[in-house]
């Protein structure tokens, strides 16, 4: 995510007063009033000016939780996370909406497998399959979100929360196969197409045409935040075309009776499966991969924390997901001899989380603090 633009003179986070007081007029201590790049190139974190930008300051949840350890000489090693595990997910915010479509869902599964019976169209019942599966994927992300919700123990210290993801993942296959199936049933029935009842054809994709329509706007305000509400967004974007092209395949069959337009319309279907299926596949094997997270720039991250009074350099810098709305960062930070000595390493990691959770939108962040050197004493590491 790129840095939260200002007026053009100021974008940063302002630190904490020595001793981790915040300044005064800024409630919990963090301005993002100034974060004005340095003459060559690095974000540079100090006091604010008497002007400043008006960007948007990091919430509480944010603020970092600093704690540390000593060397055997003495020296501290300092590290910070910025907040607990004890959060929901994405998924899980939108719970009631999810409920909601998978019972509109099942009706209509209901509704078209009865009609694509009755009718005899590939087309129909490959849209209730579809639909199915949609059925499927919702009911194991909602299981998902009940999972995600237990608390963290010693041995699962993020919970269930990757929960959500795996889901994702199934569900994404199952589109895939779906998708696969569909094509080969509608290839064997080419040759012999048998004859379709169009007008039940017809009212049943009617029908799941409306519902999916509803659906879409249930689940419209969450796409941008879960994988799964996304995906389901998506199944039922793809569901709406299914129905549309039913309804094409069964008004073509009724008034030219071309029974062929019903193996066209489900190999349309299926077609229209297959890229959200490797989409949705795509972005959780991302997330269980630990990639690099979508929108965050980590070259502009490394810029931002050289910038903070103090630092010198940033090695081992990661940044992965955790589950849908939740990324995470890591970095081992070496500071300047003075700042450890002088007991100012709480200021600097204060000033690293407040930069980071309000410009990247990183809410969980752990740094390493150390002095300069101390990289010769660990295991090879990557910038």
């Amino acid at each position: 995510m790129e840095p939260v633009p200002g007026d053009g003179r100021a974008e940063g986070c302002e630190p904490l007063r020595p001793g981790g007081e915040p300044r005064p007029g800024r409630g919990n201590g963090a301005s993002d009033d100034d974060h004005r790049p340095g003459p060559d190139g690095p974000p540079r974190h100090g006091p604010a000016g008497a002007a400043g930008a008006d960007a948007e300051a990091a919430p509480a949840a944010r603020r970092s939780a600093g704690h540390g350890h000593g060397h055997a000489d003495g020296r501290p090693h300092p590290h910070a996370h910025t907040h607990s595990h004890a959060h929901g997910t994405a998924t899980g915010r939108h719970r009631r909406r999810l409920v909601a479509v998978l019972a509109i869902t099942l009706g209509v599964v209901g509704v078209q497998v009865v009609g694509g019976l009755v009718s005899g169209s590939l087309a129909l019942l490959a849209d209730a399959g579809h639909m199915l599966t949609d059925a499927a994927g919702i009911a194991i992300a909602l299981g998902a979100v009940a999972l995600a919700a237990r608390p963290a123990t010693t041995t699962r210290t993020f919970g269930w929360q990757r929960a959500e993801v795996l889901a994702a993942m199934v569900n994404a296959l199952l589109l895939g196969a779906l998708a696969v199936w569909v094509v080969v049933e509608a290839v064997r029935r080419w040759s012999d197409p048998p004859a379709v009842g169009t007008g039940v054809m017809l009212a049943a994709a009617g029908a799941g045409a409306v519902a999916n329509l509803v659906s879409l706007r249930l689940l419209h305000g969450g796409r941008a935040e879960s994988l799964n509400l996304r995906g389901a967004y998506l199944e039922v974007l793809g569901d709406l075309l299914g129905s549309v092209a039913v309804l094409v395949a069964g008004a073509v069959v009724a008034l030219t009776g071309w029974a062929r337009a019903d193996v066209v319309a489900s190999v349309v279907i299926g077609v229209l499966i297959l890229p959200r299926a490797w989409s949705l596949l795509r972005e959780t094997l991302d997330v269980l991969l630990e990639a690099t997270p979508r929108g965050i720039d980590l070259d502009a991250v490394r810029q931002h924390i050289r910038g903070v009074p103090g630092v010198l350099d940033v090695h081992d810098l990661h940044a992965w997901t955790i589950t849908s709305g939740v990324p995470a960062l890591s970095a081992h930070v070496v500071v300047d001899e003075e700042c450890l000595v002088e007991g100012r390493s709480g200021v600097v990691l204060d000033a690293l989380s407040e930069c980071l959770g309000g410009h990247f939108d990183t809410s969980h962040c752990t740094f390493q603090l150390e002095p300069v050197g101390h990289g010769a004493h660990e295991a090879a590491h990557h910038p």
